[in-house]
């Protein structure tokens, strides 16, 4: 039997998500796509802040504990993550300042007081973590969200375990950030294409990638505008208030977790100090300016309609 591609669509993590695998069989196929996507709905349940019984949501409650919390391997290695994300872009990219998600409701249209976001800064800062071994302890009222990490780590996750069970020509699509599992057969590449926020059935660019991953960043999904200005879920953990530089920015990289710290960090900076990020990244970029301007390094203009 020919290798035919085979796709399995499911919602996780609140996106529309996507496995693509080539195989012979149909069946086969079918138990392998659910395999993977049973890993996303673990993470998912595991990490996901809006789950009263997650992990992550048990991290939180121990916020204040004096006997702290006991951390597992994997959840250390996301802490190292974020560690690392939050010392390379200087304090922009950081886990700890879930707390202002309390004051910030972008349904409503909710803007907080200036006096009720300072209320709240002094709680925000992974370097006030403490560890010791392998508990952790955190100040009361600190709020750990791993939005800006989960979705892309479960993308990588997945596309490990396929390639643990053999899968050598696969895409994992979560929501729009991608993990390569191996190339289209021939070594043919994936193309990826990143949707224009003004049109969501056009493409800005495209990327044909063999291998790594790659992930967005943007506000044109969740903002609102108010007497004039625009206000994005993006927060800037610094000052409290929403990010006001790039509007949208898209990432190729090793892997799918480096490709959205990456972006997220630079949705965070002011514009000019954004570009320079990514530029001094090295890796390859699309950026949509305040302008509506793009920039791009490494991506191609797109020569089709996405579908």
């Amino acid at each position: 039997m020919p290798l035919t591609l085979r796709r399995l669509s499911f919602q996780a993590m609140g996106s529309p998500c996507e496995i693509q695998i080539y195989e012979e069989s149909r069946i086969s196929a079918k138990k392998i796509t659910q395999i993977l996507s049973s890993e996303v709905s673990r993470l998912e349940r595991k990490y996901s802040r809006f789950i009263p019984k997650s992990f992550l949501s048990e991290i939180n409650y121990s916020a204040g504990n004096s006997m702290g919390i006991k951390i597992d391997k994997e959840t250390r290695a996301l802490f190292d993550h974020a560690l690392s994300c939050f010392e390379q872009s200087h304090g922009h990219f950081d886990i700890t300042a879930g707390v202002l998600n309390n004051i910030w409701d972008f349904q409503k249209k909710i803007i907080p007081t200036e006096s009720q976001i300072n209320e709240l800064l002094p709680s925000i800062g992974f370097n006030k973590l403490q560890w010791r071994g392998s508990r952790l302890y955190m100040p009361a009222n600190m709020t750990i969200d791993f939005g800006g990490i989960v979705k892309e780590y479960a993308a990588d996750a997945a596309a490990r375990l396929a390639r643990k069970i053999d899968v050598q020509y696969g895409l994992v699509n979560l929501g729009g950030d991608f993990a390569i599992i191996g190339p289209q057969p021939d070594n043919q590449p994936w193309p990826i294409g990143v949707a224009d926020p003004k049109n969501r059935k056009a493409l800005i660019a495209k990327i044909d990638a063999l291998e790594g991953g790659v992930a967005s960043s943007g506000d044109y999904e969740r903002y609102f505008a108010h007497q004039g200005k625009r206000y994005s879920h993006i927060l800037n953990p610094k000052t409290g208030w929403p990010s006001a530089g790039l509007r949208a920015v898209s990432v190729a990289a090793n892997l799918c977790t480096v490709a959205g710290s990456i972006a997220t960090t630079a949705m965070i900076k002011e514009e000019s100090e954004a570009i320079k990020w990514l530029e001094d990244s090295g890796l390859s970029y699309i950026a949509m300016n305040q302008n509506e301007e793009i920039i791009r390094n490494g991506w191609q203009e797109p020569s089709a309609t996405a579908e």
